[in-house]
C-alpha cells in the first residue's frame, strides 16, 4: 500500500523523456529566434540572411510566374485555334492569315468571313466584325498609334478581349473584308468549322520553350542567388560565436547548435520571404509590364497559380534556413574569429597560365571560323579561372603602395587599410572577380545576340538614306484594275512602278510611266536598258534587287507578274507610309507593305527582344553577385572590428576606422571596377572580331560601371560603420 507523497514508478519512461527533448528543442529554437532579431553584433548577419532570403524567394516566384504564364498561354491558344475542315457544309467561317509590322515588330493579321448566322466568333470577339471592320489587340493599338494602325485595315470596331490573346502584350488583328471572298476561286481561304485546338499564330510563333526560359533564369539569376545565400549563411559575428561556444562548453551537440542557428535564421528568412511577396501581389492584382522587355504579365494567370506560389515561398524559406544551418560554422577553438592572414605567395605557374589565357583571347582574332571561337572560349576559361591569383598579387602591390604612402604622409587610416589589404586580400578579390566574371557573362550574351547579319545592317543603312520613300507592295491579288485604283488613291507626289524579278530574264526589270521614270532621273526608254540615275532611291533599289537593274517605260497598263512581281511606290517625301498602307489594304486583303529590307529588320528585332530578357536576368544576377561579394568583404572586415578598437585611444578619433575601411575596401574596389569594365570591353571587342558580327554593349558597360562604383562605396561605408559602432564603448581622450 503506497503512502502519501509516494509515486508509483512508471514502467514507461519514454514519454517524459520525449517531452523533455521536445521542450529542449523548442527552447533552443526560441533562444535562436531571440538572438536573430538583429541585436548588437548580429545586425550584418541578420541583414545578409534577410537579403539572401528575399533574393531566393524572388527567383522562386519568377519560376512560378514563368510556369503559370506558359500554362495560361497554352490554354488560351488552345481555345482560340481554328479547327479546319474540308467539308463545305460543316464550315461556319472562312479563314485567311497574313502578317504585318508595326515599329519593325511583326504581328499576325487574320481575315474572317462568317458563313452561318449565329455561329460563335473566335474567343475574344463579342461579335463577328462587319464587312470592312477590324478588331485589334490593345497592345497593337497602343504601339501603332504613330503609324495610325486603327485606320490601316478598315473601320476600327474595338479591341480583342483577353480570352482571345495568349498574353496582354500580344499583337493581333481580326479583319473582315469589305467584299465576301470566293473560296473556290482563291485557295488561300480555308474553311473553319469552329475553334478549339492549338494553332501557331500571333505571339506563339516567336515564343521560346518553357525549359529554355527556366534554364536561363536559373543560370543567370538562380545561381547568383544561391551564391548570395551561401555567403550570407557564412557571415559570422562575435555574439553568434559566443553563443555557439557557450553551447559547446555546456555539452551541446551539433544538433543543438543547429537548432539555435535555425531559430536565429528563421526571423530574417521569414522577413525576406515576406518582402518578396510584395511584387508578386502587385502582379496578381493588375497586369505588370516587365522592364526592359516590355512584356505584360497576365495577372489572372498568376492568381490561378496561388497554390504553386505558396509552395514556392515555403520551399524558399525552408531552403534559406536549411542552408544557414548547413553552412554555419562555429569558431575554431572557441576564440578564432579573425580571418587568417594570407601571406603565402601565389605560385608563378598560375600567373603564367593567366597570361597565356589573355594571349589566347587576343590571338583568336587571327583564327577564322570555329577554331577561332574554340580558341577564344578556351582562353576565356583559363583567364577567368586563374584571374583570382593575378588579382591577389595586384591587390597586395596596391596595398603596399597605399601603406607606404600613408606612412609617409602621416595618415593612419591609409596605413592600416593598406596593410590590411596586403594581409587579407580575399574579401576584395572575391568581389572584384564577381565584377569581372558577372559583367563578362552578361556582355558576352549581349554581343552574341546583337549579331544582325549583313542584310539587316544593309536594311538599316537603306532606311537611314531613303527612309520610307521607297515602299514595296506585294500580293497575289494584285490585278491591273487594282493597280490602277491604287495609283489613284495614293498621296500626292507618289508614283507606282512594277518590278519583275523573274530569274529567266536577263536582269530585274523596273517599269513605270515616263513621268515617274523622269522624276527619278531615268529618262523614258522604250526598250529595257541599264540604270544610270544618281537618285538615292534608284541606288537603293539597285542595291536590293541587283546591280544589273534595267528600266523601261511601261505601256498604258503596268504589267504585274503574280509570281515574280511586286509594286514599288515612290513618294516625294518621307512619312507617307501610313497613307500608302491604308490605300493598299482598302483594295487588297493580305497585302505585304514594307520598306526596303524591312523583313531583315523584323528578324533582327526578334534577337533584340531576346537580348532584353538576357539583360533582365543577367542584370539581376550581376546585382546579386555584387551583393554577395560586398557582404563577404564587409563581413570579413566586420569580424575583426574589435581588434581595431584600441586604435581610438591612440588617435583620439573614430575617423580612423572609416578611413581604414575606405582605403581597404572602397579604393581597391573602385580600381577593380575600372579594371573590370576595361577588361570586359576589351574581351567583348575580341569576341566581336572573332564572330565578325555583333557590337559591344557600351551602354550596359556604363550602367554596370556605375553599379560597381556604388557597391564599392557602400561596402566601405558599411565596414567603417561596423567598426565605429564597436568602438563607441571605448572612451576617447
Amino acid at each position: 500500500m503506497s503512502t502519501v507523497g509516494e509515486r508509483t514508478p512508471r514502467t514507461d519512461g519514454a514519454t517524459p523523456k520525449g517531452r523533455r527533448g521536445r521542450r529542449l528543442w523548442w527552447q533552443l529554437i526560441r533562444i535562436g529566434c531571440a538572438a536573430g532579431r538583429g541585436g548588437p553584433g548580429d545586425r550584418l548577419r541578420f541583414w545578409a540572411l534577410f537579403v539572401a532570403a528575399a533574393a531566393a524567394a524572388l527567383v522562386a516566384l519568377g519560376a512560378v510566374a514563368a510556369v503559370s504564364t506558359y500554362d495560361g498561354r497554352a490554354a488560351r491558344n488552345q481555345a482560340r485555334g481554328p479547327v479546319f475542315t474540308d467539308r463545305q457544309q460543316d464550315a461556319v467561317a472562312l479563314w485567311r492569315e497574313g502578317f504585318d509590322t508595326v515599329d519593325e515588330v511583326q504581328h499576325t493579321v487574320i481575315y474572317l468571313q462568317p458563313l452561318k448566322p449565329g455561329a460563335q466568333p473566335p474567343p475574344g470577339l463579342a461579335r463577328w466584325p462587319a464587312p470592312g471592320e477590324v478588331m485589334l489587340s490593345p497592345e497593337l493599338v497602343r504601339e501603332g498609334q504613330q503609324e495610325r494602325i486603327t485606320s490601316r485595315y478598315g473601320r476600327y470596331a474595338g479591341t480583342i478581349g483577353t480570352s482571345g490573346l495568349v498574353s496582354p502584350s500580344e499583337r493581333l488583328a481580326y479583319i473582315r473584308p469589305t467584299q465576301a471572298p470566293d473560296s473556290r476561286a482563291d485557295q488561300s481561304w480555308r474553311s473553319v468549322r469552329g475553334f478549339g485546338q492549338s494553332y501557331p499564330m500571333g505571339e506563339v510563333l516567336d515564343s521560346r520553350p518553357l525549359a529554355q526560359v527556366l534554364l536561363t533564369l536559373g543560370l543567370l539569376t538562380g545561381v547568383p542567388a544561391l551564391m548570395l545565400l551561401a555567403v550570407a549563411a557564412r557571415v559570422g559575428s562575435r555574439a553568434r560565436d559566443r553563443r555557439l561556444s557557450l553551447l559547446k562548453a555546456l555539452g551541446g551537440a551539433r544538433r543543438h547548435r543547429a537548432l539555435v542557428t535555425m531559430g536565429e535564421a528563421a526571423l530574417p528568412a521569414a522577413a525576406g520571404t515576406a518582402l518578396a511577396i510584395l511584387p508578386m501581389l502587385a502582379a496578381m492584382s493588375t497586369d505588370v509590364r516587365i522592364p526592359p522587355t516590355g512584356y505584360l504579365l497576365d495577372s489572372s494567370d498568376l492568381r490561378s497559380a496561388w497554390p504553386m506560389t505558396v509552395t514556392a515561398l515555403v520551399l524558399s524559406f525552408a531552403t534559406t534556413v536549411g542552408v544557414a544551418v548547413l553552412l554555419t560554422r562555429g569558431p575554431r577553438h572557441g576564440t578564432a574569429v579573425a580571418p587568417r592572414p594570407s601571406s603565402s605567395r601565389v605560385p608563378r605557374p598560375r600567373l603564367i597560365g593567366c597570361g597565356l589565357g589573355f594571349g589566347a583571347v587576343a590571338f583568336s582574332q587571327y583564327v577564322m571560323g570555329t577554331p577561332g571561337l574554340v580558341t577564344f572560349a578556351a582562353g576565356t576559361v583559363v583567364m577567368w579561372a586563374l584571374l583570382p591569383s593575378v588579382a591577389v598579387e595586384a591587390l597586395r602591390a596596391l596595398g603596399d603602395k597605399l601603406a607606404a604612402r600613408g606612412f609617409r604622409d602621416g595618415r593612419p587610416g591609409q596605413l592600416i587599410g593598406g596593410r590590411w589589404t596586403v594581409a587579407h586580400p580575399g574579401g576584395v578579390v572575391r568581389l572584384a572577380i564577381a565584377m569581372v566574371i558577372g559583367l563578362g557573362l552578361v556582355c558576352q550574351l549581349q554581343v552574341v545576340n546583337s549579331r544582325v547579319g549583313e542584310k539587316a545592317a544593309a536594311a538599316r543603312a537603306s532606311q537611314a538614306v531613303v527612309g520610307d520613300s521607297v515602299i514595296s507592295v506585294q500580293s497575289r491579288d494584285l490585278t491591273p484594275p487594282v493597280i490602277e485604283a491604287l495609283s489613284r488613291s495614293l498621296p500626292a507626289g507618289s508614283h507606282v512602278l512594277t518590278l519583275n524579278t523573274d530569274p529567266e530574264q536577263q536582269a530585274t526589270l523596273l517599269q513605270g510611266s515616263c513621268r515617274a521614270l523622269r522624276l527619278l532621273g531615268l529618262g523614258c526608254p522604250t526598250t529595257p536598258r541599264a540604270t544610270t540615275s544618281g537618285d538615292q532611291r534608284v541606288t537603293e533599289i539597285r542595291h536590293w534587287y541587283g546591280p544589273g537593274l534595267r528600266i523601261q517605260a511601261a505601256p498604258s497598263t503596268l504589267r504585274y507578274d503574280r509570281l515574280y512581281g511586286s509594286l514599288i511606290v515612290i513618294t516625294s517625301t518621307t512619312g507617307q507610309r501610313a497613307d500608302v498602307e491604308k490605300a493598299a489594304y482598302a483594295l487588297v486583303p493580305s497585302v505585304n507593305v514594307e520598306t526596303l529590307g524591312e523583313g531583315w529588320l523584323v528578324g533582327s528585332g526578334v534577337k533584340f527582344r531576346l537580348n532584353n530578357w538576357l539583360l533582365l536576368f543577367g542584370s539581376l544576377g550581376l546585382a546579386l553577385l555584387l551583393l554577395a561579394g560586398s557582404l563577404s568583404a564587409a563581413a570579413e572586415f566586420a569580424r575583426v572590428r574589435h581588434t581595431l578598437v584600441p586604435i581610438a585611444v591612440l588617435t583620439g578619433s573614430h575617423h580612423v576606422f572609416r578611413s581604414a575601411a575606405r582605403w581597404h575596401l572602397t579604393v581597391p574596389l573602385l580600381m577593380s571596377a575600372v579594371v573590370a569594365v576595361v577588361l570586359t570591353g576589351w574581351h567583348a571587342m575580341f569576341l566581336v572580331a572573332v564572330m565578325q558580327a555583333g557590337s559591344v554593349p557600351w551602354g550596359v558597360l556604363a550602367a554596370a560601371a556605375c553599379g560597381c562604383a556604388l557597391a564599392a562605396v557602400a561596402v566601405g561605408a558599411l565596414g567603417g560603420r561596423a567598426v565605429v559602432r564597436a568602438a563607441r564603448p571605448v572612451a576617447v581622450g
